[in-house]
């Protein structure tokens, strides 16, 4: 496919995610069914300029003083990609190309950025959010928000119940992984070019034997948090898609008991392929379908992890359509359900035992509030050092012990970001029972 057509399709996937709601991936997916003729280059093309878009989706109306998909798809290619109108000029001649450009699309096509653009602009977040961001970074809002409209890299965990760093990195030698300065076990691959499709991980021979997972940093570092050690009893309590249970059972050595209950069973069901091709034994399914009550586990676990269900604002990188779906109402939803969970799930802490909440959002609302609400009514629950509890892990190097202990928020909590940490947004806070 020549340019033209490319910038054509972006429009055509733009406007299905934004009026139609449908999430990119499978945006992307309905187009390329409708179009054969394109191959993957061209896909991955035309995804990375629609997922570029949206990251920059405020900046870029704002610069182009409009709205809507073909706006989005001629800003990004100035303003993400860096083309210069001649450019975009000649693509639009193509047969297949959007009609040319307008006067007004020309003129702010040649236009510097406003400096002093409202902080949601420059920032590229919803404009509502404007507060809870101040709130969360101050001064620092606006560059936090810039770090969340950036690509991501691929994070891999090596699985060392099956290989160990220096086996699993020869084998991914040929996706160019480096190891991450701050983790022992993590390695990285770095984010893709716009135009270029990225590794597929799943294709990698290490990742079907089972030798790497898939998780971002911060969810090594907050699984490092829980201190998970071998022959613990452990309650997974929001597993989801398991990728705690599963960094937790390799800290276990396969020792112990971890439990996985979520509310979600076609999640959690998820998880049996996962820990099959990890090679893990001492994890037990509490499924909803099979009504398994997790009564008997009463006052008996060492750790409960809560990966509460969140806004999932700190996923921006990874999922820039989601920015602009989350609304207000679904934030207060989030916040009575974190509450709700929390009073629940810490009846299961044994004395002596600890009480981790995790969350994938930088919001203070989801995250510092509820853990000062719960401490405040349950006195029998004192905080922990969220960074000391991840350095004595063992999992994480010393250049990571610094970077926790950079992010560590005043309550002893750890807030991860990409600006602070190179991170997705991440939020841990370990709580421990009195004796």
């Amino acid at each position: 496919m020549r340019d033209g057509g490319k910038i054509q399709a972006a429009i055509e996937v733009l406007r299905d995610v934004l009026e139609r709601r449908t999430p990119v991936k499978e945006a992307v997916r309905d187009w390329g069914k409708k179009s054969r003729f394109a191959g993957a280059r061209d896909r991955a093309w035309i995804s990375g300029l629609v997922v570029d878009a949206l990251r920059r989706k405020n900046s870029i109306e704002f610069a182009m003083e409009a709205t809507g998909p073909r706006i989005l798809a001629l800003g990004a290619l100035k303003h993400a990609w860096g083309w210069d109108v001649r450019k975009i000029e000649e693509a639009l001649k193509d047969e297949h190309a959007p009609p040319p450009l307008q006067g007004k699309e020309r003129e702010n096509l040649l236009m510097a950025p406003n400096p002093v653009a409202p902080p949601h602009v420059q920032g590229d977040f919803p404009e509502w959010l404007t507060p809870h961001m101040l709130r969360a970074f101050g001064p620092d809002a606006v560059p936090e928000g810039m770090a969340m409209a950036t690509r991501a890299p691929v994070d891999l965990r090596v699985n060392t119940l099956k290989s160990d760093p220096e086996k699993a990195g020869r084998a991914l030698e040929g996706v160019k992984a480096k190891q991450m300065p701050e983790l022992v076990n993590g390695y990285r691959i770095p984010a893709a070019d716009s135009v270029e499709r990225g590794e597929s991980v799943e294709a990698i021979p290490a990742y079907s034997k089972g030798w790497v997972e898939v998780q971002d940093m911060g969810s090594q570092i907050a699984a490092a948090a829980s201190c998970a050690s071998p022959g613990e009893q452990v309650l997974d309590y929001c597993a989801g898609g398991g990728g705690k249970t599963i960094a937790m059972a390799a800290m276990m050595q396969n020792k112990g008991q971890i439990f996985s209950h979520d509310i979600d069973g076609r999640r959690l069901s998820a998880l049996i392929p996962r820990i099959e091709r990890a090679g893990i034994r001492n994890v037990q399914l509490r499924h909803p379908k099979e009504n398994a009550s997790l009564d008997d586990l009463d006052l008996k676990m060492d750790l409960v992890m809560i990966d509460a269900p969140c806004t999932g604002v700190g996923t921006w990188r990874r999922k820039p359509d989601a920015k602009w779906r989350v609304q207000p109402n679904a934030l207060q939803k989030r916040i009575e359900d974190q509450a709700m969970i929390l009073r629940m799930a810490c009846n299961y802490v044994k004395p002596g035992g600890r009480l981790v909440y995790v969350t994938c959002s930088f919001l203070v609302e989801e995250n510092e509030d509820q853990v000062a609400s719960f401490l405040a009514d349950r006195p029998d629950f004192i905080a922990d050092d969220a960074a000391e509890a991840a350095i004595r892990s063992g999992q994480l190097t010393e250049a990571g012990a610094k970077l926790v202990r950079k992010c560590r928020r005043p309550d002893g909590s750890v807030r991860l970001t990409p600006r602070t940490a190179g991170t997705d947004g991440f939020y841990m806070a370990v709580m421990r029972r009195a004796g």
